[in-house]
């Protein structure tokens, strides 16, 4: 054994343990099989799920994983670690790789992958995508993908209707109270520290950006770039900022937080947009008075930017738009921009609405769920105030949940990939599951050959049980694309396109 390799997460362990021993359970003589990534559930109050994803699959494991890790290596090497793996996991005998050497030998992933255009909210129970293979020999490599398959997409799709419910709210808000500024900016992710891993925090920030273009996860915006063609331009900004490090280490030197704020307005960021955290120590006696101090707000008003007062700790909805019952005589009852208002004034909008001086903005950068953002604007509106005086960001509390409360998991809205349709001896059989103790709830599966399709109302539907030759005089336009065939990439989209299917042209509004 070449020892030396043994441990590399070749292509081949990307699966589950039993997977590596279906190939010998399949009927006999069956040739071909179909499967479908369907979402069966949703455990939210969304009915849809947010095609996104699966071109970044399909580019960085389907292509570049399996072509650099299996068939542009030795065949030996390509199948060392997992026969070192299936030895101790199950046993000598089950390290067989016949099947593995004539996959090596036909020099590609014979697989075609057809789906919905990236972008596009798929309605709960209609098939998202479909994986038959294109060679009789391999029709074990349908399901063999699948696990890779749905633990790559389930939160980059459940990340993408996260982001798209934030935006709705933003819409409604900004629709009524905010003239001339592009929703696009009005959230930002800052959830990195707190997602499940490297892959998953860029994976689900570039989700986030479907519907969003501020972010503090760099990876992500190499991710829209790389997998999804997206413009450097308009793909998505950062915005500097200090943390509490930061902030903490200079007041320990000199007991003084005034001398850090002037220090970033005058000599770090003179010209530049940035925000600062401000809870270190006192946040309502740092918006209330040292904002207020004349040299302080004089640098300001004189920044060529614009400086955000970002709270990072206590109910993100009373720090920036102020408690229901305010006491009289606290200002900081009035909230951080109502406090900000009454330092730096603003202007009325065309819309009668208050937003603040173009040098100062409240920004909050943790725990925005999506019933806080409501809240937030709501009490901005009631006091006269536009939704864009606040930036709001969302930390990894907001993005783990669609509801604020239950974490995402594959079971968020019940993904599962199914087989429905199999050749076995040149005949045709539709497969399903329809468990009696499921009572007809999620696991009840399509059958045979499944047909997706715009009705009458424009709405994504489907029927299944179809053969091959009633799939093909089907008199309906297929709203699947074949996206990946016999190890090439077919169609591919890109990140303006995504945008402009999801939001209807309005992505930059």
């Amino acid at each position: 054994m070449m020892r030396s390799g043994i441990f590399n997460m070749y292509p081949l362990l990307e699966t589950d343990v039993y997977k590596t021993v279906h190939h010998a359970q399949y009927p006999e003589g069956m040739s071909y099989l179909t499967s479908y990534f369907i979402p069966r559930k949703s455990r939210t109050d969304e009915d849809f799920l947010i095609m996104f994803g699966l071109q970044y699959y399909i580019k960085n494991y389907l292509i570049d994983d399996w072509n650099k890790n299996f068939f542009e290596l030795p065949f030996e090497e390509a199948i060392q670690s997992y026969k070192f793996s299936m030895n101790y996991l199950l046993g000598t005998r089950f390290a067989d790789t016949k099947r593995f050497k004539a996959l090596h030998e036909l020099g590609y992933l014979p697989l075609r992958i057809r789906a919905i255009p990236e972008g596009t909210m798929v309605p709960i129970r209609v098939p998202m995508i479909e994986i038959t293979n294109t060679h009789p020999g391999f029709a074990w490599l349908v399901n063999y993908i699948e696990t890779s398959l749905q633990s790559t997409l389930w939160h980059i799709m459940s990340a993408a209707n996260v982001g798209y419910k934030l935006r709705q709210i933003v819409h409604k808000w900004y629709g009524k109270t905010v003239c001339n500024a592009p929703e696009r900016g009005a959230m930002c992710d800052f959830s990195m520290r707190g997602q499940e891993g490297v892959e998953s925090a860029k994976a689900s920030s570039a989700a986030f950006l479907i519907s969003f273009n501020k972010t503090a996860t760099i990876s992500s915006f190499l991710f829209l770039c790389k997998y999804y063609n997206a413009n450097p331009k308009t793909a998505c900004t950062g915005l500097a900022s200090t943390e509490h490090s930061v902030m903490c280490s200079n007041y320990a030197v000199d007991g003084d937080e005034k001398t850090m704020i002037l220090r970033l307005l005058k000599d770090i960021y003179p010209k530049d947009n940035f925000t600062m955290v401000s809870d270190s120590y006192d946040y309502w006696n740092l918006v209330c008075n040292i904002l207020r101090e004349p040299d302080v707000k004089q640098a300001i008003m004189e920044h060529k930017g614009f400086i955000g007062i970002r709270g990072d700790s206590g109910d993100p909805v009373d720090i920036v738009a102020g408690k229901l019952n305010p006491d009289p005589h606290g200002e900081a009852d009035l909230g951080t921009v109502e406090v900000l208002w009454n330092i730096f004034g603003g202007t009325i909008n065309e819309k009668g609405y208050k937003v603040l001086d173009s040098h100062i903005r409240a920004v909050y950068g943790d725990g925005i769920t999506a019933e806080r953002a409501e809240e937030i604007y709501r009490r901005l509106e009631s006091k006269g105030f536009a939704a864009n005086n606040v930036i709001l960001g969302m930390g990894a509390y907001s993005m783990q949940s669609v509801n604020g409360k239950d974490p995402l998991t594959r079971d968020t809205y019940g993904i599962a990939v199914k087989s429905t349709h199999c050749i076995v001896d040149d005949n045709e059989y539709p497969i399903f599951k329809d468990p009696k103790t499921d009572n007809h709830e999620m696991k009840k599966s399509p059958k045979g050959l499944c047909f997706v399709y715009k009705n009458e109302d424009g709405k994504l539907t489907y029927t299944d049980n179809h053969t091959v030759d009633e799939f093909l005089e089907i008199p309906y336009e297929n709203a699947m694309h074949t996206v990946f065939r016999n190890g090439e990439l077919c169609l591919s989209y890109n990140l303006d396109e995504i945008r402009e299917t999801l939001h209807g042209g309005h992505f930059d509004d």
